[in-house]
């Protein structure tokens, strides 16, 4: 009993993403949640007087100072006969190559162009590239500066380079092409890859350079993550480099090189090793890719809106249903904050919070450059008493970020990013925003290909060719594929009554400003959270109510809410007050909603789990959780959910409606697997089978 108690121990800390660093099902282990070191380079002047990257870690150039571009394109894109396979794309799916070693990004902007020149109106590319140390936004703008007939395409990726934070990072370069930039050591990104690869850029600096990165993993991850025939090209002929691809699968040529490279590799593997990843998960194996033509979403706020925009982005017809219709509510001066709360020591949820915050922010820049729905004003987030004052200086001690990402500021320094005086220390993160979110929902519900439906589902069932939606009023939908995003509607359907679902009510305090009052410079949060005001509105709360649907405002929940307030902005309070601000609870406005939180605080995001088919192929687990059975884990074909998004919805529904149009278009998906296998939402089913309940 004590062993299959310490099995089961050890199951479910690594099901719940504990810390340390096996914390995936076949022990992979993810890179610390850190920064990178940025690229060092120095600056060659070649014959022509031209400047050319050098890496001085390296010692070796980034592209060839004879004519990098035709370099390329005869290495890379010839190599793979890009321009004849592009142009014979018929796919639903997008075209999909990889490369190891994005540098500067020549490669792939030169792809990107190859595709807008041969590939048909309706196809789209997705790009993914690892860099272990990328360069810095100014490096990588001079370098592609040498390349004016590229200025475009440089432009855009420059745009949304990202921090310099180990994951994966999506960039939309236009609505047929997105990068994935995944940042960190070569073998293991690629390893932690969830997508595959139908034409391989093996580049990076030379094996003679760089030994470190051309090793029997890499090529073996390069093999694990390609499609059936997928081709590689590469400019070296190094013995390790052909003996390497072999080992792998990979069989290999010898074709002339560029320049004064006598030879180059270039090949392609026939068929590609089994994904062995979730042998010891196999719950979550993720059913067989079907991409949709018409997709119905029910629940029209920022999980069902950011969904069906990522749905319609990739030429999904979608249907939008809510019961009610946020056009209709005019302006609200509602504003929500766009922050996450990171634990002290790094597990699954903190690393899927930060690559949300971060994609979001991004995501906002893409989709409104002139910040009509949000502001980029950053975050702070006080630490009111000695206990979480030393939880942020061991999470600042533990995680070597960027100071851009997140950073300790004392109380002086806070109260002067504040604008306001503060009492207490605080973590800061500069880059973090405040958000419209009702207007953000409208904005994504008028994406071209989404039409808004208003009515409420009652009942789903599948048939042979997808699902019925039946009404309130008794009016059915067909569609190919569903996707449940109503919160804590979504536990009324059957298919998803396994998936438990807390209802959590909230006020949002709202209080209009007189001539003169104070200004915050961030976004300030404490036990609530208060954001800069926008048009003479202050917002502020919320308070946390779980298990309560009542939406109706509440003259306490007021006074909670202003007692919060003046515990975390005493001074401000006081400021508030000279200059005239009526602070009585009756005078107050509310904002009330109901969200919905899963048990252990992170968001259920991919497709429905048949409970039933789950607790009878798994039952061994509850006398043994070492028994894992050979058996995929059984869904409900085409039905999906994002929900249990809790007060931090701004931070994972984007990243998570990525998520679900990558996987159900059968792209490379925004996420390591183990994140997205932390996600899944027959991850309780699983736990309470363990548990014995």
């Amino acid at each position: 009993m004590p062993r299959r108690r310490g099995v089961i121990d050890h199951f479910l800390y690594t099901l719940a993403g504990g810390a340390g660093e096996a914390v995936s099902s076949s022990h992979v282990p993810l890179p610390p949640l850190a920064g990178l070191e940025p690229a060092h380079l120095d600056w060659q002047r070649d014959d022509t007087g031209e400047s050319a990257p050098r890496s001085t870690r390296f010692d070796d150039v980034y592209f060839s100072r004879h004519d990098g571009r035709a370099e390329t394109e005869h290495v890379f894109l010839h190599g793979n006969a890009l321009p004849r396979r592009l142009a014979a794309w018929s796919e639903r799916r997008p075209f999909t190559i990889g490369e190891t070693g994005f540098g500067t990004g020549l490669n792939m902007l030169c792809a990107w162009a190859c595709f807008d020149a041969h590939a048909p109106a309706q196809a789209r590319l997705h790009l993914v590239s690892t860099e272990r140390y990328p360069l810095s936004r100014n490096d990588l703008a001079r370098a592609l500066a040498a390349w004016p007939n590229l200025a475009r395409r440089a432009e855009r990726l420059v745009s949304q380079w990202p921090e310099p934070v180990a994951g994966v990072h999506r960039l939309w370069l236009d609505e047929r092409v997105t990068l994935d930039l995944h940042f960190g050591d070569a073998a293991e990104r690629l390893a932690l890859l969830e997508g595959q690869v139908d034409a391989w850029f093996l580049d990076g600096f030379a094996p003679a350079k760089n030994p470190e990165m051309w090793h029997p993993g890499l090529f073996a991850a390069m093999a694990a993550r390609s499609r059936p025939g997928a081709t590689f090209a590469t400019f070296t002929c190094a013995g390790v480099v052909k003996r390497g691809l072999a080992a792998a699968g990979f069989a290999w040529r010898k074709v002339p090189g560029f320049g004064r490279k006598r030879e180059m590799l270039c090949g392609e593997i026939a068929e590609p090793p089994a994904d062995t990843r979730r042998q010891r998960t196999p719950w979550f194996s993720p059913p067989a890719p079907r991409p949709p033509r018409h997709v119905a979403v029910i629940g029209a706020g920022i999980a069902g809106a950011s969904t069906a925009a990522a749905l319609a982005r990739r030429g999904v017809a979608v249907t939008l249903i809510d019961r009610f219709d946020r056009a209709e509510l005019g302006t609200t001066h509602l504003q929500g904050a766009l922050y996450v709360k990171l634990a002290v020591e790094t597990n699954l949820q903190s690393r899927t919070y930060l690559a949300g915050l971060l994609h979001s922010r991004r995501w906002l820049a893409q989709l409104d450059p002139e910040q009509s729905l949000w502001r980029p004003s950053g975050v702070l987030q006080l630490a009111l008493d000695e206990k979480e004052h030393q939880r942020q200086a061991r999470f600042l001690a533990n995680h070597s970020l960027p100071q851009s990402v997140v950073r300790g500021l004392d109380a002086e320094t806070a109260s002067r990013v504040a604008g306001i005086r503060l009492e207490a220390p605080a973590l800061d993160y500069p880059d973090a925003a405040w958000v419209r979110p009702l207007e953000l929902c409208v904005r994504l519900a008028q994406t071209p290909g989404v039409s808004f439906r208003r009515g409420e589902v009652t009942a789903l069932h599948g048939n042979e060719t997808g699902w019925t939606l039946t009404l309130a009023d008794g009016e059915r939908i067909e569609a190919e594929q569903v996707v449940v995003a109503a919160a804590r509607e979504a536990a009324g359907f059957s298919q998803l009554a396994a998936l438990p679902l807390q209802p959590v009510r909230g006020q949002v305090s709202q209080l209009a400003l007189p001539q003169g009052a104070p200004a915050l410079g961030r976004v300030v949060c404490a036990g609530g959270y208060v954001p800069p005001a926008a048009e003479g509105v202050l917002n502020f709360g919320a308070t946390f109510a779980p298990g309560d649907t009542d939406l109706a405002e509440r003259e306490a929940d007021h006074a909670a809410n202003l007692a919060e307030l003046e515990r975390g902005l005493p001074h401000f309070v006081a400021a508030l007050r000279e200059a005239g601000a009526d602070l009585t609870p009756t005078r107050l406005t509310a904002r009330t909603g109901v969200r919905a939180a899963s048990p252990d605080k992170s968001p259920y995001c991919g497709s429905v789990p048949d409970a039933e088919a789950w607790r009878r192929d798994y039952a061994a687990l509850a006398k043994d959780a070492s028994r894992v059975p050979d058996v995929a884990g059984g869904h409900h074909p085409g039905l999906w959910i994002s929900a249990a998004h809790g007060s931090r919805g701004m931070a994972s529904a984007p990243l998570c409606a990525e998520l679900l149009a990558s996987r159900m278009c059968d792209e490379p998906l925004p996420l390591e697997w183990p994140l997205v296998d932390h996600l899944h939402p027959g991850r309780r089913i699983i736990r309470d089978l363990v548990q014995g309940k």
